[in-house]
C-alpha cells in the first residue's frame, strides 16, 4: 500500500496567514461569488439575485474581503445613478483550478464522507 503521509521535509506548513487567507477566500459565500464572477462581471444586485440565500450584509462583507485579498476588483461605472460592478482579477482566476480540484475530490468522496457521518452520528 503506498504511503499517503508526506515525509517530514515535505510536510505542509500551515501558518496563521495561510489559515486567514483560506478562511477568507474559501468560505461558503466567497465560493458562490467567485463562481458567479468567473462567468462575467456583475453588479451587486445581480449577485444578490444569483445567490438568493446570501444577506446583503454578508454579500457586502464577502466582496470587501475578496477585494482586500486582490481576488475581486470593484469598478465604479460612470452612470446615473452611479453603479458598481465587480469582476474577478487575474489573481482570482488562478483560484479556479485549485477550487475545481477540491470540488472534484469532494464529489468523489462524498458517499464515504456521508457514511462516516452517519456512523459517527449513530444513524447508520
Amino acid at each position: 500500500m503506498p504511503e499517503t503521509t508526506p515525509p517530514p521535509s515535505e510536510a505542509l506548513q500551515i501558518t496563521p496567514p495561510h489559515r486567514e487567507l483560506l478562511d477568507q477566500v474559501l468560505d461558503k459565500w466567497s465560493l458562490e461569488v467567485l463562481n458567479q464572477l468567473c462567468e462575467r462581471p456583475c453588479r451587486f444586485n445581480e449577485l444578490r439575485h444569483a445567490i438568493p440565500a446570501v444577506s446583503q450584509k454578508s454579500l457586502s462583507a464577502t466582496l470587501r474581503r475578496l477585494e482586500r485579498n486582490g481576488i475581486v476588483a470593484r469598478h465604479v461605472l460612470a452612470s446615473r445613478p452611479v453603479a458598481v460592478e465587480y469582476r474577478i482579477t487575474p489573481l482570482g482566476k488562478t483560484l479556479r483550478h485549485p477550487v475545481d480540484v477540491l470540488l472534484d475530490w469532494a464529489g468523489r468522496h462524498l458517499p464515504a464522507i456521508e457514511a462516516a457521518r452517519r456512523t459517527y452520528d449513530g444513524t447508520g
